[in-house]
């Protein structure tokens, strides 16, 4: 078993300012868990969270990967960065991370070429002028609120991962049942011709949480 990232260096202060890491990430880190052999056998190099919030999630993943994997993060709360660094640190990771929106700081530098990808998005619904503005605050609002389907930010991102993915990438995708999760999977393989696969799934109170694993077609979902 993995062990969950060293987190004792958070405090509630902190948590007043960043997503403290709740049922959905813990979800997240089990299904890499199972993952585990699948993406060490992809020899990744590169690997980018998108929205890293506490850092839990890298943190989480180098421990499966090692240090010979590029570990990049971005976040557009300026405090999330500050605490993901400071993860990274406690539990002997190197992490780069920018503060910026989605990949942005990313997506000419290194397309095609990241290998795996986490998006654990804001997916709950919302109505969509408090998704945007939680989204130019760039506060602790832009880690939940997503819009009147919870897919406002999500849906910006899925139109960019087949141009970032590498030609073996697999991308992580935290989603919620309110989320349409069939029309995702459809969307993303009929547009981008990346195949999706439902890790794990579990119901938190009244939330049903999914784990989605997207591939490039011309993959096998079960490697």
């Amino acid at each position: 078993m993995i062990p969950t990232p060293n987190l004792s260096h958070l405090k509630q202060s902190d948590y007043d300012l960043i997503y403290e890491p709740a049922e959905d990430t813990f979800l997240l880190l089990d299904a890499l868990e199972v993952d585990a052999d699948n993406l060490k056998n992809s020899k990744p190099r590169v690997c980018l969270e998108v929205g890293s919030g506490s850092g839990c999630v890298t943190s989480f993943i180098a421990n499966i990967l090692g240090p010979s994997v590029l570990y990049l993060c971005t976040d557009i709360n300026p405090h999330a960065c500050q605490c993901t660094l400071r993860t990274g640190v406690q539990n002997h990771v190197d992490i780069h991370v920018v503060n910026g929106s989605l990949d942005e700081p990313f997506q000419q530098r290194l397309s095609r070429k990241i290998d795996v990808i986490i998006f654990n998005p804001p997916y709950v619904p919302t109505s969509e002028e408090e998704a945007m503005i939680a989204q130019s605050s760039r506060n602790i609002g832009g880690a939940w609120a997503g819009g009147s389907d919870g897919m406002l930010v999500t849906n910006v991102l899925l139109q960019r991962i087949e141009a970032l993915l590498s030609p073996n990438g697999r991308f992580y995708l935290v989603a919620l049942k309110q989320n349409d999760i069939p029309k995702i999977l459809q969307t993303m393989e009929q547009r981008f011709q990346l195949c999706g696969e439902i890790v794990l799934q579990r119901r938190a109170g009244r939330e049903h949480l999914f784990i989605i694993r997207f591939l490039r077609g011309n993959k096998t979902l079960n490697q």
